[in-house]
């Protein structure tokens, strides 16, 4: 997969695939799109003191050094699962430059280096604990239940694969009741699934530059 460095509008690094055109983050600025999307309408509406996240699609670490600082900030409890089929290299994850705009005590190269398989959680601090899944997000499974799930996964338009009932259901499954899923994407035939499978969804105003975003609740 080949991948080059960009710099989004808010000055903040993201990745380019060049073959798919596609990036990792919105070209209108990766870091407030981060914050706005996962942290802002995701982990902050989760009112308890010990959560559970599973992330589709680890990418450049973004979205779990952001949950990382607000959980020192807010001293909450958070174990956080991701998965990754294709992880960055030393090289591309060393070019990016969110220690400029994301200011707490574990850095990106930290989260970069955690091997990936532990058998058990890597404690960062008193607050964050993190495994990371090397693997296609078609063959995850486990038998632990989340509180949220942050999907960040290539846009339908790229993969539609990833955005099939079967995977959705997936989420569903993983999720405990109560449990939220939060993406950046509210495409007509993704929304669609979600209710079928029986998520309630919520349409919310999306980060700059997109008009709406996507919340589906487990309501059972």
């Amino acid at each position: 997969m080949q991948r080059k460095i960009i710099v989004t509008g808010d000055g903040s690094s993201s990745l380019l695939v060049e073959k798919m055109g596609e990036t990792f983050h919105s070209r209108h600025g990766a870091v407030q799109e981060s914050v706005y999307v996962y942290i802002d309408n995701g982990l902050k509406l989760i009112e308890k003191e010990e959560i559970s996240i599973l992330e589709f699609g680890f990418g450049t670490g973004l979205n779990a050094l952001l949950t990382a600082k607000h959980a020192l900030e807010h001293r909450l409890k958070i174990h956080y699962e991701t998965i990754e089929a294709y992880p960055l290299t030393v090289e591309e994850y060393s070019l990016l430059n969110y220690k400029d705009f994301v200011q707490t005590t574990i850095s990106l190269q930290q989260l970069h280096e955690i091997p990936w398989a532990t058998p058990s959680p890597v404690s960062l601090n008193n607050y964050f604990s993190i495994v990371k899944h090397p693997q296609k997000i078609e063959d995850f499974t486990t038998s632990r239940k989340f509180d949220l799930i942050y999907f960040d996964v290539f846009g339908y338009d790229y993969q539609p694969e990833l955005w099939n009932k079967e995977i959705l259901q997936k989420t569903f499954d993983f999720l405990l009741p109560g449990g939220m899923l939060v993406t950046y994407a509210c495409k007509g035939v993704v929304n669609r699934n979600l209710k079928e499978i029986g998520f309630e969804v919520r349409k919310l105003k999306g980060p700059p530059g997109k008009r709406e975003m996507t919340l589906a609740v487990k309501n059972i």
